[in-house]
């Protein structure tokens, strides 16, 4: 493939709006784009309009395994460009999805196209996983690896944004919705009602005291992190709100896990409904990823290390991340020390409004990853 043509597989993806709920066409892309080249894969649906993608090169063992999603979050903010146009303008090419991860998974899809196409030889398998749904709940991959596509992975890598740097730990994330039942009544006579907004104030205020000045930190990923995000009550001012909603969500460690914050939340909901009958509460989980505890000595780390200094001419570092990756769903029944690198192109622009990727760094990419096709778990 030429650079025209590289450039135009990242253009047709960021012109797909695949915000969550509509990742299927992306899917379907890309599967017609590898027919070209002939190479198949297999669409796995989800539901309508939602699916993975599964793409095989080479068979027996070892697996390597490549993963990036399909999912963008919705092009809000100010751009000075169309979104959903690739644009180029000084050495980076702008739209959205193209930091996260749009250039990650169009790297993989060419270093795959590159490798069949030079018949380089290389050793086992090499498996694409392409998901839907990581911006909102993983569910790409939880099917993925219950479908099985995970049992015989022998390494992995997934290309979410670091640049020039390798993550080889991350967070959990735990997302709760929080609900306060009460009565509607005229603020002139609230005893009429149960304000279920000021209900939810108690119950918040119950679970900063236990949870918001902790400062219990892990030395791969940093400080466990709560924060309360979306609050909803009430319709107008001079009515008592019969109903009111938050969401919390939380970036968990080893020290302060899921399940610590979940037990935090529901001893003290029953708390406040023991001492007064107006507390009334529902919890609901929306996500649930527990951390992941890589290890900075596995064996993709130095290769990935060799391979991208090679390629750009400069240190690749490692770090532990504050966020959360498919990781979590494709490494739950893995030991900590399997073989698994967070390594894509990408940068802070990440979910910002003007969201752009420099032009060299998708090219080197897509090196790097045929290199590590090649030389990955010899």
């Amino acid at each position: 493939m030429n650079k025209n043509e590289k450039i135009k597989l990242l253009a047709d993806l960021v012109a797909i709006r695949s915000m969550n709920d509509n990742e299927e066409a992306v899917a379907e892309y890309l599967a017609a784009f590898l027919d070209k080249y002939g190479i198949e894969s297999e669409i796995v649906q989800y539901a309508p309009h939602r699916a993975n993608l599964v793409v095989e090169i080479g068979n027996g063992h070892p697996v390597l395994a490549f993963s990036g999603h399909e999912d963008v979050v919705d092009a809000v903010g100010d751009w000075n460009t169309d979104p959903f146009q690739l644009t180029g303008k000084y050495g980076k090419l702008y739209g959205r999805g193209t930091c996260d991860m749009k250039s990650g998974v169009a790297a993989m899809i060419i270093a795959m196209i590159e490798l069949k196409q030079s018949e380089m030889p290389y050793k086992g398998t090499i498996r694409l996983l392409i998901t839907l749904g990581e911006e909102v709940g993983e569910f790409g991959a939880e099917q993925l690896t219950e479908q099985g596509f995970m049992d015989d992975v022998d390494g992995l890598i997934i290309g979410e944004p670091t640049g020039y740097k390798i993550c080889y730990a991350h967070k959990g994330s735990l997302d709760i919705k929080l609900k306060a039942m009460g009565k509607i009544a005229h603020s002139s006579m609230p005893d009429l009602g149960n304000n279920a907004l000021q209900n939810m104030l108690d119950l918040v205020t119950l679970i900063n005291q236990e949870i918001g000045d902790t400062e219990i930190v892990d030395p791969e990923t940093g400080k466990f992190l709560f924060n309360f995000t979306v609050m909803q009550g009430g319709t107008q001012v001079n009515s008592i709100p019969g109903t009111t909603e938050v969401q919390l969500n939380s970036r968990t460690i080893d020290d302060f896990s899921n399940e610590k914050v979940i037990n935090i939340i529901e001893n003290a909901i029953k708390q406040l409904e023991k001492t007064d009958p107006k507390y009334q509460f529902d919890m609901e989980i929306l996500m649930n990823l527990p951390p992941v505890d890589g290890d900075k000595n596995n064996s993709l780390i130095k290769l990935g290390q060799k391979i991208g200094e090679a390629v750009t001419d400069q240190k690749i570092p490692l770090f532990g991340g504050s966020y959360t990756t498919d990781a979590a769903k494709f490494l739950v029944d893995k030991p900590d020390d399997f073989p698994m690198i967070i390594f894509g192109p990408g940068n802070q622009s990440l979910h910002s409004s003007n969201e752009y990727i420099d032009e060299s760094m998708y090219f080197n990419f897509i090196e790097i990853y045929k290199q590590l096709m090649i030389e990955g778990l010899k």
